[in-house]
Formats: C-alpha cells, sequence, structure tokens
C-alpha cells in the first residue's frame, strides 16, 4: 500500500536494483542518526549524524548524502510507545515525513523502532566505549539497528 511516498517492505523490496542502498535515519529532536546499507542490501552500518538546525538545511544535508551514496529508499524509525500506540514522538515523525515528501521523491518505509537506542546503548556499553563517545556515535548506532531489521526482513520475502 501507498500513501504518497510511504511503501511497504515489500513495494520496497521491489524496487531494488543491484548496487542502490538504503538509508536509514533514527530521528531525533536534537539529531538525526544515519545508516547506510550495502548495495546487497544484507548489513547496515552506522553512518553520519546529522546536527538538527533548520529543516531545510536538515533535508539538503540528508538528500546530498542520499544521492552521494546511491540510496534508492530511506527507513524511517517510528517510536511507538511500548504498547503499540502512538504518541507525540510518532507524530512529529509523521510531520517529518510529509515535509520531506514535498523535497524528494525518494520512497520512505516507516518501520518499528521501539527499544532500538536501548539495543544501541547495550551493544556500546559492550564495546567498552566511553561515555562520550557512546554519545557521539548512539544516534547512528540506533538507525543501524533499526535498518538491520528491515534488511532482515527483506531476506525473508
Amino acid at each position: 500500500m501507498t500513501t504518497g511516498n510511504i511503501i511497504s517492505v515489500e513495494a520496497l523490496k521491489a524496487l531494488h536494483q543491484p548496487g542502490k542502498r538504503l538509508l536509514g535515519l533514527d530521528l531525533g529532536t536534537k539529531t538525526i542518526g544515519l545508516a547506510i546499507s550495502d548495495g546487497l542490501l544484507t548489513i547496515a552500518s552506522a553512518f553520519h549524524t546529522i546536527r538538527r538546525t533548520k529543516f531545510s538545511r536538515d533535508v539538503a544535508e540528508l538528500l546530498e548524502i542520499a544521492a552521494k551514496e546511491g540510496v534508492f529508499g530511506l527507513v524511517i524509525g517510528l517510536p511507538l510507545n511500548m504498547d503499540g500506540s502512538e504518541g507525540p514522538r510518532v507524530q512529529a515523525t509523521r510531520a517529518f515525513v510529509r515535509n520531506l515528501a514535498a523535497h524528494t521523491d525518494l520512497p520512505v518505509l516507516l518501520w518499528d523502532e521501539r527499544l532500538s537506542t536501548v539495543a544501541a546503548e547495550r551493544a556500546m556499553l559492550e564495546a567498552d566505549l566511553s561515555r562520550k563517545k557512546r554519545a557521539e556515535k548512539i544516534d547512528a548506532a540506533a538507525a543501524s539497528i533499526i535498518l538491520q531489521g528491515v534488511l532482515e526482513r527483506l531476506r525473508q520475502l
């Protein structure tokens, strides 16, 4: 089912062309964590963190990265509440996606991101990263966990 740029995981798989990649986003109030897949859609890697300033600047940086990296679609974490309900953060994410649609035709898959930041924090603690290093990398690491979940689902289709 398609609503504007928002598509299903099945539709996303159908759009993939060899060598093209996905860009995963973990939207925060101050930053946007980015992760990128390989061209075979097997592995997600933490990539970059955008320090949010103004929507137009954030989107310009995001789309510049997408073009440079050969991205065919965006995976954006949907911050559902633990009970599956939608709160204010989900509404902010949906608003971001609506505004983004005015700037790009890239398809967007919204993906349940519950516990992605917790998992990223745990992985970085296990890697014995300092608090400062964890703070610098948490958003991109969370984006990679979100994107890896999508890649695993794509393999099942």
